[in-house]
């Protein structure tokens, strides 16, 4: 019985010892057909040396052939150095042609040199030199390299490629060209089936109708839509868009943006500043949100003006913009809130709708509805209307006993240099006005009744009052003046509310904001795409052929690429 056991377990090892030598010999580049054959231990110690006949040499290698015209094969150290026509074939889907390969059989590595042509199905690389990893399924090249598909042409300096997630990296110098449009990039990831590239660094996408900078972002080759997450801005038209993000679409003529908007109006010198915004190209249309204010220059000042949602549009020269919701403007001679802002460059006409209140210097203006008209030669502030319920209203800045106010139905007044100097108030027209003499010494206080009154201004004060058709008013000592009477019908005094600088455009939900976060901007933008894990990039030596180790091969013709 112990004689079987011993059998057994002799038959156990030798089967054993089988195996690995099985395994050990399936791992050995094989010869399929040899041609010439011959060695030369004085010139290739330990080589074995092929030459084709009327067909070219083929050796085959765990799913891999290669075909050449010369061949040295190194046994011992399982390496094989393949010159002239050189083709390897792994599979149905990968083909890899050059002029000379250095294959090592125990890493599953080739390393291409001259005239190097890798084409995995659609996609054909070509390069002068290519270090392709069968173990890991992947090829790299650091000398220039050209991938053409069915859609792109694209170059780089150094790229690598991942042959199962189908998925080209490059890096330094990349480009791709495409009838429609050019995308220039420090790295690009390239997937070949999507078509979809992810760039790192420095980008540009310049197509028919915009140009789009970035330093990270996505974009579809297919259908040109893409976006950018760091340091992107898009020239779209008319219009240059910077933010945090900002995405567009060919297809749509559609552009947004997220987070830190600018938005710059390139032939009319305007801005929008927002936290979100929309660009209908065709539509020649923006809307803007999140903290939204315009920036216009406006006689060497600038016009800030704001609302829960900023439109514009129409062409350069017929913009119109609207603001609504909590609308208020602000530059530092003229401000003013209401309902909502509608302005048109065509008429110059800027409208302060529902509840309108406007500040010029120290004088306040109130109404139903309030028109500001420009001059479109000049673009400077020309006049004032105050449609129904018209009130002006300044503080006593002299002796500070009250308030200076006139009121009527309508009211129409004219800016001269910015400032408001004459008001016709028409209309069942009020006034209650404190009088001093030039030594600053109270006259009285002058309470009028007229059809229309006409008020000259210089520096927000009354220098001179015109009262037209039957006028009906009393010159009052100010002991003798009732307090009752000193504020007209309809005095609401809102200086608590002026807009004294851009700051107070924004009210504490504007202030309190919290933005969103970008994704994308600390991790990979591409993690739909199956990224395998990135291996270290091989050292650049390794590319470099052992010219010491081959004889010259022949001269390979050259190839399309």
């Amino acid at each position: 019985m112990k004689g079987v056991w011993i059998a057994l377990a002799a038959l156990l090892g030798w089967g054993s010892l089988q195996a690995q030598a099985d395994s050990t010999q399936s791992k050995k580049i094989t010869i399929v057909y040899g041609g010439n054959f011959t060695k030369d231990e004085s010139l290739r110690p330990g080589a074995s040396i092929f030459s084709r006949d009327t067909r070219q040499v083929q050796f085959e290698h765990q799913g891999a052939d290669l075909w050449c015209d010369f061949a040295l094969l190194y046994q011992k150290e399982n390496r094989l150095e393949a010159i002239g026509n050189v083709r390897m074939k792994q599979g149905d889907s990968v083909l890899m042609t050059s002029g000379f390969v250095e294959y090592d059989g125990n890493l599953k590595q080739a390393k291409a040199f001259e005239n190097v042509r890798l084409t995995n199905r659609s996609n054909v690389l070509t390069t002068d030199t290519l270090l392709f990893d069968r173990e890991r399924q992947e090829a790299f090249y650091e000398h220039h390299g050209r991938i053409v598909d069915s859609v792109n042409t694209l170059t780089s300096r150094v790229g690598r490629y991942y042959l199962i997630p189908k998925k080209y990296q490059f890096e330094d110098s990349v480009r791709i060209n495409n009838p429609d449009y050019t995308v220039e990039s420090a790295r690009l990831d390239y997937y070949t089936l999507s078509k979809n590239a992810y760039m790192y660094g420095p980008s540009r996408i310049t197509g028919e109708t915009y140009m789009m900078y970035f330093e990270r972002g996505f974009y579809d080759t297919k259908i040109e839509q893409g976006y950018g997450i760091k340091n992107t801005e898009i020239h779209y038209s008319n219009r240059i868009i910077e933010g945090d993000s900002v995405y567009f679409d060919k297809a749509t003529s559609f552009a947004s943006a997220t987070n830190n908007i600018v938005v710059t109006d390139t032939i009319n010198n305007g801005v929008i500043r927002a936290h979100y915004a929309e660009v209908h190209r065709e539509q020649d249309s923006l809307f803007a949100t999140r903290r939204a204010v315009s920036v216009s220059l406006v006689e060497q000042d600038s016009l800030y003006m704001h609302g829960d949602t900023l439109m514009v549009t129409g062409k350069p020269d017929a913009r119109i913009l609207r603001a609504y919701r909590n609308a208020r403007f602000y530059k530092t001679d003229l401000s003013g809130k209401c309902d909502s802002i509608h302005f048109d460059q065509t008429t110059g006409i800027t409208q302060l709708i529902r509840n309108p209140v406007l500040w010029n210097l120290e004088n306040q203006m109130t109404g139903d509805s309030i028109h500001l008209i420009s001059n479109l030669e000049t673009e400077k502030l020309d006049s004032l209307k105050v449609i129904r319920n018209a009130f002006i209203i300044s503080e006593d800045t002299v002796g500070h006993r009250g308030y200076n106010q006139a009121k009527g139905r309508d009211l129409f007044g004219k800016f001269i240099e910015n400032e408001l100097r004459l008001v016709d108030l028409v209309g069942n027209t009020e006034v209650v006005y404190y009088m001093y003499d030039d030594d600053g010494k109270l006259i009285g206080i002058d309470k009028t009744k007229c059809s229309s009154i006409r008020l000259a201004l210089a520096q927000s004060d009354i220098e001179e009052i015109t009262f037209y058709t039957d006028p009906d008013g009393t010159i009052y000592p100010e002991a003798d003046f009732p307090q009752g009477q000193r504020q007209l019908d309809g005095f609401i005094w809102r200086g608590e509310e002026r807009i004294r600088s851009k700051d107070d455009l924004f009210d504490a939900e504007d202030n309190n904001l919290v933005l969103p976060r970008i994704r994308g901007v600390d991790e990979p933008i591409d993690r739909e795409e199956e990224l395998p894990e990135a291996p270290t990039t091989p050292n650049p030596g390794a590319l470099k052929p052992q010219k010491a180790l081959r004889p010259k091969p022949p001269k390979a013709n050259p190839r399309e690429s």
